[in-house]
């Protein structure tokens, strides 16, 4: 698969006043493929986060290089979105209202904003609720509104940054299971940030582990299992393979960081 996304020798490093600095990312090399479901797991704080930002073009890198489609990233663009773990719907604004922000923004016409923000909100299967609220929707209904909200204007990267962490077990086993018939219809790129271990082995093609503070790639996971995948692929002993791979490749970052289990 040829490369869409390319970090060669990414570094950041934080420098807040009155406190020491903190290098979030150091020698990162990355590629993606186009239409490639790729998630990053790491130990907290290894700058996976800060990754996606610089992908967005809100941070700008200290050193390396980051390109999207060979174009060098220097800030934010229309062919990148991102879904965030805090929903961040306007409390003020219904569903529908909110999924046509972006467009609103954009200056596109009144009429071509409903027709494509009610077609996203049937995709991510919340017909019936285009008047609804925020605060009349449960957690699951917000994240889908936050993901077609991101599908709005029709880019081709979608960044996930822990978007289901803060849901119930049955709400993030549905809603993992409905991003990937969303993004097999919709063929978009997708890198997302995860510390389910699980979940980033369901939803991807590849998993690229981070090691500890500084963050850089440590090892890129090929994820052989076939699509489309249900629930039930879960409980097969290949899956539990590539967990355990998954696992001891990052019990070792783990460790580095905490201390724990040396």
């Amino acid at each position: 698969m040829a490369s869409y996304i390319q970090a060669q020798n990414l570094a950041l490093t934080f420098r807040p006043k009155n406190r020491d600095p903190v290098t979030a990312l150091q020698g990162l090399d990355l590629e993606v493929g186009k239409g490639e479901f790729l998630s990053l797991v790491g130990p907290s704080g290894c700058g996976k986060s800060t990754f996606l930002n610089v992908l967005l073009g809100l941070l700008k890198p200290d050193g390396g290089d980051i390109r999207l489609d060979g174009k060098k990233i220097t800030g934010p663009g229309q062919e990148r979105a991102m879904v965030f773990q805090e929903f961040g719907l306007l409390p003020w604004r219904t569903v529908l209202a909110n999924v046509e922000l972006g467009l609103e923004l954009k200056g596109v016409p009144a009429s071509m904003r409903h027709q494509r923000s009610s077609e996203l909100i049937k995709l991510v299967g919340l017909n019936g609720f285009e008047h609804h609220y925020p605060h009349e929707l449960s957690g699951g209904m917000k994240q889908r509104v936050g993901l077609a909200r991101a599908l709005a204007t029709d880019p081709d990267v979608l960044l996930m940054d822990e978007p289901f962490a803060a849901l119930d077990a049955q709400t993030r086993d549905l809603m993992q299971l409905e991003l990937l018939q969303i993004w097999d219809r919709a063929k978009k790129t997708v890198l997302f940030v995860t510390h389910s271990i699980e979940e980033a082995a369901y939803l991807s093609d590849r998993v690229i582990v981070l090691t500890a503070r500084p963050g850089r790639t440590k090892s890129v996971i090929k994820i052989n299992l076939p699509r489309p995948r249900d629930y039930e692929m879960r409980l097969t002993a290949d899956f539990n393979d590539i967990k355990a791979t998954i696992w001891n490749t990052l019990k070792e970052e783990l460790i580095a960081r905490t201390g724990y289990g040396a």
